[in-house]
């Protein structure tokens, strides 16, 4: 199952910290848990309908890229979104404006890509740690 395989990439990148709430997956970057930088949803809930999640097998992952790279896979594309449809990236139902995408059940092409949209997630939360780390270094001084 290709969920496995990218919850192994995602806990095998540096600073990596998991937490389970209300049927989702959430992964940081760092010990404060603010804002993930990956989650999987396996099941529908009662703020969550979108991709009927109770599909049997179903999963989304939920993906916070680069503006850069949201701007470049959704440019020019403002059809509606069929969030029921499987190994399509789509902007996030309700996180797009945050620049995440989602992904149901990602399979060949597709999850080799979503393991690179992970890896540059990755990255966006470590840059964000980052000078999040940097500010509160200055303020002490």
């Amino acid at each position: 199952m290709s969920l496995q395989r990218i919850e192994q990439h995602i806990t095998g990148l540096p600073n990596v910290t998991r937490l389970e709430s209300f049927g989702y997956t959430f992964f940081f970057y760092g010990p404060e848990q603010v804002l993930p930088f990956v989650t999987f949803a396996a099941s529908d809930n009662e703020h969550d309908k979108r991709s009927n999640l109770n599909r049997e097998g179903v999963f989304r992952v939920n993906i916070g890229i680069a503006k850069d790279s949201f701007s470049k896979l959704f440019s020019g594309n403002e059809s509606p979104w069929d969030y029921t449809a499987l190994n399509r990236f789509m902007p996030h139902p309700d996180y797009a404006a945050q620049h995440f995408i989602c992904i149901l059940n990602p399979e060949g092409d597709r999850l080799t890509e979503t393991i690179d949209f992970i890896n540059e997630a990755h990255l966006v939360a470590k840059l964000r740690f980052d000078k999040k780390q940097a500010v509160k270094t200055k303020g002490n001084n």
